[in-house]
């Protein structure tokens, strides 16, 4: 077999084995996600930790720089020589798809965090409603612990790189009640891409081939402590949109900072209010009544930062991040960052916030 067929072969056969693979978390699980991916992981961080900037944007900046290099040197010759360059970008890709998956991926196939921590998934309307008027009664009260006033918005009194340093705190105290949740060797950077991230409609994403965390630097400041959260949660191995909201939410809230708990409430409030909004608008509008001005204000700030960055590109992108979780074994697409919900409601079940 001539060498150019092996690597475009074994792209076949790596798709072949995710197909399998998704039958086998339990196996995925014990020796990926809690064995070997912890050792790469720890590896990564500690490697790349103490680096000031981030070193996988970098890499992604060269690596388009060579791609638009390459087809530009061989714009000529594609006709004629199509068959081979196609193999070529099918082998380079078989290359990334490999070191993807092996670094960070496989964490996709890994058992449910429902059925790990053994939460049910289903909630009924009357028990959405409670935990909204929880949640309300909470935010307000920690809103109103910190500004003193109903009708101000939270001012996030601290920098960026001493956000990343203090969101530790709530990890810990996380870690205390679920030993899996245990974060070490921080390595969150804030993104070179924030521009772009923002048109894109993305506030931080993680780099699977460095293990680093990146962070939107252009956020408006009282979502930086969930979203880095969020970010973090994906580099513990835990791969699923929803589970990182969740995880992101817990870290947030238990923090013993009231700027951090703000955070993490505020951001699983809107989200309850945005189902109430689709689900039944005069209840919304019950609901709304009975949260702070400052917390609508806060809402307000993110939705105007959203709305000068909106454009066709951001649809394009969520289209495509559509697609992508939904290859990845997450049936529900852009949809599963909202079904965090049901995990809220069902832990809150039994404990108090």
């Amino acid at each position: 077999m001539k060498s150019k067929y092996i690597l475009p072969l074994f792209l076949l056969v790596q798709i072949i084995f995710l197909k399998i693979l998704q039958y086998f978390p339990d196996y995925v699980e014990g020796f990926y996600s809690n064995n070997l991916f912890v050792r790469i992981s720890h590896f990564l961080r500690t490697l790349l930790g103490k680096v000031p900037f981030s070193v996988g944007d970098c890499i992604y900046a060269l690596l388009i720089l060579s791609i638009i290099s390459w087809f530009w040197k061989i714009r000529k010759s594609w006709k004629t020589n199509w068959k081979d360059h196609l193999l070529k970008i099918l082998g380079k890709i078989s290359i990334f798809y490999f070191l993807f998956h092996v670094l960070w991926a496989f964490n996709y196939y890994r058992e449910p965090l429902f059925e790990k921590m053994e939460i049910k998934r289903e909630y009924s309307d009357a028990e959405l409603l409670a935990f909204t008027k929880r949640l309300i009664a909470k935010t307000n009260e920690i809103q109103f612990q910190i500004t003193k006033n109903d009708s101000s918005k939270v001012v996030f009194p601290y920098s960026q790189k001493e956000s990343f340093h203090m969101i530790l705190n709530g990890y810990n105290n996380l870690a205390k009640e679920h030993p899996y949740f245990k974060y070490e060797t921080l390595s969150v950077k804030k993104s070179l891409f924030s521009v772009p991230l923002t048109y894109m409609g993305f506030g931080g994403y993680l780099n699977p081939f460095t293990n680093e965390a990146q962070v939107n630097d252009l956020l408006p400041m009282y979502n930086f402590p969930i979203t880095t959260s969020h970010e973090m949660a994906h580099q513990i191995g835990f791969a699923s949109e929803n589970e990182c909201n969740f995880i992101g939410v817990l870290a947030s809230v238990k923090n013993d900072n009231l700027y951090y708990q703000y955070s993490g409430y505020s951001f699983a409030l809107r989200y309850c209010l945005g189902i109430w909004q689709f689900k039944n608008e005069k209840v919304f509008n019950e609901l709304k009544k009975s949260v702070h001005i400052g917390i609508l204000k806060n809402y307000q700030e993110s939705q105007d930062f959203w709305k000068k960055y909106d454009t066709f590109i951001d649809k394009g992108f969520h289209f495509l991040w559509d697609n992508f979780l939904k290859t990845n074994n997450q049936k529900d697409g852009m949809e599963s960052y909202s079904k965090f919900i049901d995990l809220m409601i069902n832990y809150y079940k039994t404990r108090k916030f």
